[in-house]
């Protein structure tokens, strides 16, 4: 990736985001992904080669950092990359107010959504004990995912986790992700019948309290009205 030759903040901005993907990879680690696999898992379509690559550009123009860990390392942003939230969000704002439509199934792939799902968790208002979350996907290519809430983190699990689930949510996937980009809140979902919802009442009330859904969604909200 050559720089533009350009002396222009537009274009040493564009020397370090205007690559494909490279949004999109900021947008994960503002977001909180920091490990490598947890990066890959929000960016269905991208090969793993050119996010190693697209990664190695961000650390060398200081956008972020490797920090070792545990068997391994951790992607972190610097000061630099923080700093990119605001524009990271100003990008998405402005599509919604200019180019805003309808999710369409083929742009919607439940594994994806589910994880960025668990990504937007409200911890403070979980339940005590441990929650599993059961979503029955319908449509063209069905399938079950679950979450796996706890105050400390929320996990994805794409096999059976081995217990009860506490909770099932049954839709189809371009349903669901109406409701987390802010089209549509889940209680209008299950009124009008897109998404079911089966568990203890107690839990079902609390659920939608349990997700801060899309960052974008007040903007989806406030462009329909």
């Amino acid at each position: 990736m050559r720089d533009y030759g350009q002396y222009c903040p537009v274009a040493l901005a564009s020397a370090v985001l205007a690559d494909r993907w490279m949004p999109l990879i900021v947008r994960e680690l503002v977001l909180g992904s920091r490990r490598f696999n947890d990066i890959d898992r929000g960016l269905p379509g991208i090969s793993r080669t050119l996010l190693k690559q697209r990664l190695h550009h961000l650390e060398r123009k200081g956008v972020l950092q490797r920090v070792p860990v545990a068997r391994g390392h951790e992607y972190q942003l610097t000061p630099a990359g923080r700093d990119l939230e605001g524009v990271i969000m100003a990008i998405g704002e402005w599509a919604v107010r200019w180019m805003f439509t309808e999710p369409q199934p083929s742009e919607v792939d439940p594994i994806t959504l589910t994880w960025w799902m668990s990504r937007r968790v409200n911890r403070d208002e979980l339940p005590v004990k441990r929650v599993n979350i059961e979503f029955d996907y319908r449509g063209d290519d069905p399938t079950r995912i679950w979450i796996i809430l706890e105050r400390q983190e929320a996990s994805v699990c794409t096999e059976h986790p081995g217990f009860t689930s506490d909770v099932v949510v049954t839709t189809e996937p371009v349903e669901l992700m109406r409701v987390f980009s802010g089209i549509i809140t889940l209680t209008q979902a299950t009124a009008n019948g897109t998404v079911a919802l089966a568990g203890p009442p107690s839990l079902l009330r609390a659920l939608p309290t349990w997700f801060l859904w899309s960052p974008f969604a007040p903007a989806v909200r406030e462009r329909i009205g």
